[in-house]
């Protein structure tokens, strides 16, 4: 397949921006099914540890295939994870938006995000921030796009890290 040029990649912006604040909305709303739609056969789920880390040799916070990504989403869905009984509300703002010709006609989106995550847990309750940059590979199947790759870099990945029940 052949790569696709700067001016088609323009062309496509709002229906990849759309992507992205689409992809935001089902995380947000715990659509877990619908999230995991937007995946393709070869998907890869990359927070990594540290910014300059190779999922190969070091260590990561979530490093998944299509098939990990499957499993994370069924333990979510069976609401086993102890860490999210009741689950966050949350509420992300995916901005900085950048899209390049990708490989094999796809798209490679650079942006940035911020996502605020409320937690209740009897009568405490807690708010905590969380910042990054992401990295989307998309390609179309049919009608759609489908995510080959999501690289989320936590600002604070080098630092302390609290259990993360919830997507990013």
């Amino acid at each position: 397949m052949n790569n696709i040029s700067n001016a088609e990649v323009n062309g496509l912006r709002p229906e990849i921006e759309n992507f992205l604040y689409r992809e935001a909305r089902m995380m947000d709303k715990h659509q877990f099914d619908d999230w995991e739609a937007m995946w393709s056969d070869k998907g890869v789920y990359w927070v990594p540890c540290a910014h300059d880390s190779d999922p190969m040799t070091e260590v990561s916070i979530i490093y998944a295939n299509r098939a990990g990504i499957a499993t994370r989403l069924g333990r979510m869905r069976s609401k086993a994870m102890y860490v999210q009984d009741p689950r966050s509300i949350c509420s992300r703002i995916v901005g900085n938006i950048e899209v390049y010709p990708g490989e094999d006609g796809g798209v490679t989106t650079y942006s940035t995000f911020n996502i605020t995550e409320f937690k209740r847990r009897g009568h405490l309750t807690h708010q905590t921030t969380w910042s990054g940059h992401s990295e989307h590979k998309l390609s179309r199947h049919g009608d759609q796009w489908l995510m080959d790759y999501k690289k989320v870099t936590l600002l604070n990945s080098d630092g302390e890290i609290p259990a993360l029940g919830f997507l990013v």
